[in-house]
């Protein structure tokens, strides 16, 4: 239990001995992810093939993931694979690239070399694939969809054994207040952990809220229980983080996007609404000749955009974005950034985007709210908040997003 504590204290999870006796679920995903990395080191291998660790992971927590990987390769002699699409990360933290494209090896190099000089067009094009951009200015008033007042959201967490169990409050969202506009796209950005999925999840009545007040196009949601939540469901819709574990595995691509519209009595006649779930594929940009076809047989890209196709086929007004290109590579993550834009115009929809990826909230995002331990520290629009960050919390944020590679 002490080497599983000093393990945890390594990879930065705070207070490792409350955490020990935690499960999966109670932790946040940078901090699940930190345990992998921890359960890895602990039989100090010779070689450790890092497979996108840092996925999920805020860019300040990455940052320290990545010197916590790099010292221990030092300290240990160890060797390291590192597995991923954060050219970034490559640029800062690899000796050497391989460039791997359909199976095959397209170009190999030192880093240095590599970056400064790419030879095949497929490099050339990652390279290029950093997300570009900003949101579409919103022009003249707009009614607001969804706001929240003083929302608080707490969790009960124990500390000690069996014998002498000690339980406290965690406040994962602090008092908070939010307002969304009708047509803009309104970022939460923060560290792992910071209470950002909460926060979402509260804001559309997917968990319970402890205080605090929440409406929906001017209606009070708060006090509203499962069955009364239903008839506004289909106007509000969320895409999740990762696209191989929020698609069915067992149900086909059509089954997919059709529930919803089964659930919420939506089209007169399995035509209408067969006519329905090819029209939300076309607008997701994948071709309606897929329907029979299931989740395993896509890429991590087109499965995203199956996951947003299920979304709009509801016809939304909002839909809650968490995280949804995280899991997704430097190229892909371009496109959906692309399609969401597009949608939002074509449909007038409004979205709450939850990232730690500040690039892609540069280009996606109109304001953006800074979330810490549960609080708001800063927000406003977003060129003011990423060029002009009033807390030192912002500062090392964006440092960390945007200086990595310096």
């Amino acid at each position: 239990m002490e080497r599983a504590e000093k393990l945890l204290e390594e990879v930065q999870i705070p207070d490792p001995g409350a955490r020990l006796r935690q499960y999966p679920h109670q932790l946040s995903g940078g901090q699940r992810q930190r345990v992998m990395i921890a359960m890895a080191l602990a039989n100090r291998p010779d070689v450790l093939i890092a497979d996108e660790p840092t996925t999920a992971l805020d860019v300040t927590v990455q940052a320290q993931i990545l010197n916590l990987i790099k010292d221990l390769k030092d300290k240990y002699g160890m060797a390291v694979i590192l597995i991923t699409h954060d050219l970034t990360v490559v640029r800062q933290f690899s000796d050497y690239v391989y460039v791997m494209q359909n199976g095959r090896v397209q170009e190999h190099n030192a880093t240095e070399a590599l970056f400064a000089n790419p030879q095949h067009a497929y490099t050339k094009h990652l390279l290029n694939s950093e997300p570009k951009g900003t949101a579409n200015p919103l022009v003249g008033e707009h009614d607001t969809v969804l706001e929240g007042k003083s929302v608080k959201v707490a969790f009960t967490l124990k500390r000690g054994g069996f014998f002498k169990p000690d339980f406290f409050e965690l406040k994962a969202v602090d008092n908070l207040d939010i307002k969304l506009l009708r047509h803009e796209t309104l970022g939460i950005v923060g560290e792992s952990g910071s209470g950002k999925t909460t926060f979402g999840q509260a804001l559309i009545r997917l968990i319970n809220n402890q205080g605090g007040e929440i409406f929906f196009d001017g209606q009070p949601i708060h006090d509203k229980d499962r069955a009364a939540m239903r008839p506004l469901r289909s106007r509000m819709q969320i895409v999740f983080r990762d696209p191989f574990a929020s698609l069915n595995p067992r149900m086909s691509i059509r089954q997919i996007i059709e529930e919803g519209l089964i659930v919420n009595n939506i089209g007169a006649n399995g035509r209408e609404r067969l006519d329905r779930v090819r029209r939300a594929l076309k607008d997701a940009g994948m071709p309606d000749g897929i329907l029979n076809r299931f989740p395993h047989e896509f890429s991590g890209g087109q499965r995203q955009r199956i996951a947003i196709a299920r979304a709009v086929a509801l016809e939304p007004e909002f839909i809650l974005l968490d995280e949804p290109t995280s899991a997704l590579d430097l190229s892909v993550q371009a496109q959906i950034i692309d399609l969401l834009r597009k949608l939002q115009d074509e449909k007038g929809l409004s979205y709450l985007f939850i990232s730690h990826d500040l690039k892609v909230v540069r280009a996606l995002c109109h304001r953006v709210m800074v979330m810490q331990h549960g609080k708001i520290v800063e927000q406003g629009p977003v060129a003011d908040v990423l060029t002009n960050p009033q807390t030192e919390y912002t500062a090392r944020l964006v440092r960390a997003a945007f200086e990595i590679a310096a």
